[in-house]
């Protein structure tokens, strides 16, 4: 049940992160109004929220944050940006979730 909830808390904190991120770009790139960087401010303090609520050391949880982010922005170019990813796309993602799980749920050292 840990783990679930460890994953969903980073599948949230990246989707926060993307989001913070994806409104300027609209803003800077397609020529959409300035006043996505107001949304696009509260989800990236959202995002450093979430990043707080993990119940280990913070260079840690940035760590395993990073697989988890692959992971979301790879679905994100599936379902956002209408771009199919490819299999190296794919095969990225399980080697970046792999490294989260060793990094979050691996034995740890005295």
């Amino acid at each position: 049940m840990e783990l679930l909830k460890t994953l969903a808390l980073f599948v949230v904190t990246a989707v926060a992160e993307i989001v913070g991120s994806y409104l300027p770009y609209l803003w800077l790139k397609q020529g959409k109004t300035i006043w996505l960087l107001v949304p696009a401010a509260a989800s990236l303090s959202l995002f450093a929220w979430l990043l707080s609520l993990h119940p280990t050391a913070a260079g840690r949880v940035y760590a395993a944050y990073g697989g988890v982010y692959i992971s979301v922005a790879v679905v994100w170019l599936l379902l956002v940006d209408n771009v199919r990813p490819s299999t190296s796309d794919w095969v990225g993602v399980a080697v970046s979730l792999a490294g989260m799980a060793i990094i979050m749920f691996g034995p740890r050292g005295a």
